[in-house]
């Protein structure tokens, strides 16, 4: 009875809470190809989430019943304000601003530099790393070098020729990275000497957060009968690593490559990782 009174108590609250809903399920469908049909270009779904979306911002802004005390109604306003923004992210993939395959290709090429950087860092860590555990983390990286250097040459090459065939080996390419990283991870976890094991998790983690970005780009602009088929390749699941990741390193990575807030950047990365779980990865 409380939550049906609530309801009827607080109207504008239990509106914003159903439109979230709508947006958010709407986001799912996106992702899992769902349409319910079309919409002129668009689709059900998406003209679906425009709406609700749109509503909230409406909600968001309206100054509420001239009953209800100016604090109570600015601070009403303020949540569903915050609300509102939540709701304007969850649709988006996991990294803002990529339309298209070329412009995830494009986004790929742009993380080179970050990559390219973590890959070096782990290169060089072996050396911070006890005797009897260097060998393990290095045997354990050895590809990463070959695995970034095929990624970036094959997202240039789609830039430069954009086919189905080109696309394919993106896909092959960030999987069977991400798997190496995911086996890194689990190898460094393993490390008994303490010292050795925060070196080592602290280096691949960085290499994780370009990957799982890649990864999410990629996988937004597949097909789903492609993403099925990168999910039945990546063995070792997100869940198995995710306790070595620093979630927080992985947002500020992201803010910093793109430009953005913390908390923006670690809704996208929060989102992704949700998205790419669902998925089978």
């Amino acid at each position: 009875m409380n939550s049906i009174s609530n309801v009827w108590n607080h109207p504008r609250t239990s509106a914003a809470g159903l439109l979230i809903a709508i947006v958010s399920i709407a986001a799912v469908f996106s992702q899992q190809g769902v349409t319910l049909g079309t919409a002129g270009s668009g689709t059900i779904v998406t003209l679906a989430s425009a709406i609700a979306t749109a509503l909230l911002g409406l909600l968001a802004k309206d100054p509420g019943s001239s009953q209800v005390s100016v604090s109570s109604s600015s601070g009403t306003t303020a949540k569903l304000g915050a609300w509102a923004l939540i709701a304007l992210l969850l649709p988006l993939p996991f990294i803002a601003g990529c339309s298209g395959a070329r412009g995830v290709a494009q986004d790929i090429v742009n993380w080179t530099p970050a990559l390219q950087s973590a890959v070096a860092t782990v290169d060089s860590t072996a050396a911070l790393l006890a005797p009897a555990d260097a060998p393990i983390f290095t045997a354990a990286t050895v590809g990463f070098d070959l695995a970034s250097n095929l990624l970036v040459t094959h997202a240039k090459a789609y830039l430069a020729n954009p086919s189905a065939g080109t696309l394919a080996q993106i896909q092959t390419q960030i999987v069977t990275f991400q798997q190496q990283v995911n086996s890194a991870l689990l190898k460094a976890a393993g490390i008994s000497n303490a010292a050795s094991q925060k070196h080592a998790l602290a280096a691949v983690q960085a290499v994780a957060t370009i990957v799982s970005a890649i990864l999410a780009l990629v996988q937004s602009i597949s097909s789903k009968a492609a993403v099925a088929q990168m999910a039945a390749q990546s063995t070792i699941k997100l869940a198995s690593v995710e306790s070595y990741l620093d979630r927080s390193q992985a947002a500020q990575m992201v803010a910093a490559h793109y430009g953005e807030s913390l908390a923006v950047a670690r809704m996208q990365a929060a989102q992704g990782t949700q998205i790419l779980r669902m998925e089978g990865f």
